[in-house]
């Protein structure tokens, strides 16, 4: 980290963190901020449901919800960059505060509850996305939907052609009974309607899903099976956690889901048990608590085809995305792998 990027984040911390992170959003929007660009390697560069990615480190959803500042992130150096949730209707969310930094564990609790401006905005933006990134949306529901399976797909629809990949969000905890939809027979009926709308779409593009690091065994292989009999293009493992133990922060008790290292453990046991139940059969992005290259490096070893990460970044800054590609450039050269891919699942067993 830059002396610059230490007293920015020095001052962003002396503010509320929901501030904070409009005044981020602010500055990569302001175009000031010095940026690397893409970031690649012959090791780096790998395919995952088809999308051709410079790195395999990608920002997870929830950073910038609006689609906002799509052109300064796919200069970022990450390899993808993930927007939304978006949901059909525009909606604020719950009550603030919502955000809550525990600086002590390196984490953050966040209740936000699909705040978003809406599909037909995120959308028009996405229609002015810059070209040559990847870039895909998170899929949400509104929160006195009638229909929110049926939400799941009106969005694809009105945005699956702005965009190189979509993820199902039924994982948030921030939303009541949204995670009811991973059981079999919810999921396998939103996911129907989800891959009829992507059928319709002027090309198809992968749908990944994204699900809760807070299941039991027999509830991963259960989804699973529905992932690859619905037609799915991958699974995202996972999103935030609804667990506290070994917290030392004075906010460990704050209500919502808990993101940064202590999810890294809890995460990684659910993306290999994923990658041995699916067999290499289904791509998997592993998120959940990755600071460092090692950390990134492990996702993969335990199953991931590509990682992503947010966090992270709120202790480490925009710096950390370079440090973390070119950190895992490098372990894939110590260990003798040409590729990410031949790397994916050798160390599995660790998790299992």
């Amino acid at each position: 980290m830059t002396p610059l990027d230490r007293a920015g984040l020095a001052v962003l911390h002396r503010i509320d963190p929901e501030r904070a992170h409009a005044l981020s959003l602010a500055a990569l929007k302001s175009g000031l901020l010095p940026l690397p660009g893409p970031i690649t390697s012959p090791r780096l560069a790998t395919e995952v449901a088809g999308l051709s990615l410079p790195n395999p480190v990608g920002l997870a959803a929830g950073f910038d919800k609006n689609a906002e500042a799509l052109a300064p992130l796919s200069r970022a150096g990450f390899g993808f960059v993930e927007v939304g949730a978006a949901t059909p209707r525009p909606q604020p969310g719950n009550p603030r505060p919502r955000l809550f930094r525990l600086p002590e564990d390196r984490a953050a609790i966040n209740r936000f509850g699909f705040n978003n401006q809406g599909m037909v905005a995120i959308g028009a933006r996405l229609a002015a996305r810059p070209a040559g990134a990847v870039v895909g949306l998170n899929l949400g529901a509104n929160k006195d939907s009638a229909d929110r399976a049926a939400d799941f797909a009106a969005v694809l629809a009105h945005c699956g052609a702005h965009v190189d990949f979509a993820t199902v969000n039924v994982s948030s905890p921030n939303t009541e009974k949204l995670r009811d939809l991973q059981g079999k027979a919810a999921l396998s009926a939103l996911l129907a309607g989800v891959m009829a709308a992507r059928a319709e779409l002027p090309r198809p593009i992968p749908v990944f899903l994204k699900i809760a690091p807070d299941l039991s065994d027999a509830e991963i292989d259960e989804i699973a099976q529905v992932a690859l009999e619905s037609g799915l293009s991958g699974i995202v493992a996972t999103n935030t956690t609804l667990a506290r133990a070994g917290l030392k922060s004075r906010h460990a008790a704050q209500a919502g889901g808990l993101s940064g290292a202590p999810l890294f453990a809890r995460s990684t046991r659910v993306l290999a048990r994923l990658s041995t139940v699916t067999e290499g059969r289904l791509p998997l992005i592993g998120v959940g608590g990755i600071g460092s290259a090692e950390d990134a490096y492990a996702k993969i070893r335990a199953g991931a085809s590509a990682v992503q990460l947010y966090t992270a970044l709120v202790y480490g800054g925009l710096g950390l995305v370079g440090e973390i590609v070119r950190g895992l450039d490098g372990l894939l050269a110590r260990d003798g792998f040409d590729s990410v891919a031949q790397a994916v699942g050798t160390g599995r067993e660790d998790w299992t």
